[in-house]
């Protein structure tokens, strides 16, 4: 049997008539880029249907818009590379498995390389989804495909409008959520088996306050060095690991 090629979008859709039809299709679209002080005509009525779509509308300089493409006409649209799922398709997705739910939240993560990095680690990890929030976050752009080596094809990815409810509602369905921070527990003398998600932070600010609350535990990483963190897809991966290997039921060698 042939296999088929997934299916890809070009990153940029340019224009004021190209973007309205994208967003008339329903093609998935990570964000829209608007020049700043643009809200006129044909403009005011792309920003409109964004907002009833839930897309991110991102005001930007004309230069930074005049780099990426000739004649946009004040708005480029950033198509996202694979459509997004709901927080309940990816409880679908560990039902289906018959497994618990093992999910990772990206806080405002920014780094494309980071989230692709995340997404490829998750899928060999058995991961069942990655949750980010719908804005200050990297989306499923080109570049996350990329650095995720064809992973996006098989992690489902929700986008959700608020982190700290999307933890309230795994919450109310029996999962357990750890934090990835600093001045946590051990991150390997933790049970890691039920129910759970990972919640990774930002790559300057990393967990925010308000989803460090809503953590039950919080997790670290010993650092032994002059350097006082780690890349957050590196934390991320050693984590889901030590995840993979108890709820794989691998035994750690204990040579005490």
């Amino acid at each position: 049997m042939e296999l088929q090629e997934p299916k890809r979008y070009e990153d940029h859709i340019v224009g004021r008539n190209a973007v309205m039809e994208a967003l008339k299709s329903g093609r998935p679209l990570d964000s829209v880029l608007v020049a700043r002080g643009e809200r006129q005509g044909s403009i005011g009525a792309i920003v409109a249907r964004c907002r009833e779509n839930g897309i991110p509308v991102k005001e930007t300089d004309s230069r930074k818009l005049d780099a990426m493409a000739a004649n946009h006409q004040g708005v480029i649209a950033i198509a996202a590379c694979k459509d997004y799922v709901t927080l309940e398709e990816l409880f679908a997705a560990a039902e289906e498995k018959g497994e618990p739910p093992f999910f990772i939240v990206c806080d405002e993560l920014e780094d494309p390389h980071n989230l692709g990095a995340i997404l490829r680690t998750a899928e060999a990890a058995g991961a069942h989804g990655v949750v980010v929030p719908r804005r200050r976050s990297v989306g499923l752009t080109g570049a996350v495909y990329k650095a995720s080596a064809g992973a996006v094809e098989y992690v489902p990815v929700a986008r959700v409008a608020n982190i700290n409810d999307a933890l309230g509602e795994m919450k109310k369905r029996g999962m357990w959520v750890y934090g990835l921070d600093m001045d946590g527990e051990d991150w390997c003398s933790t049970d890691l088996t039920g129910a759970m998600a990972l919640v990774v932070g930002s790559e300057g600010r990393g967990v925010s306050r308000l989803v460090r609350e809503n953590c039950d535990f919080v997790l670290s990483l010993p650092m032994s060095g002059r350097i006082n963190s780690l890349n957050a897809s590196v934390a991320c991966g050693i984590v889901l690991y030590e995840a993979a290997r108890q709820r794989k039921g691998i035994k750690a060698i204990n040579r005490g």
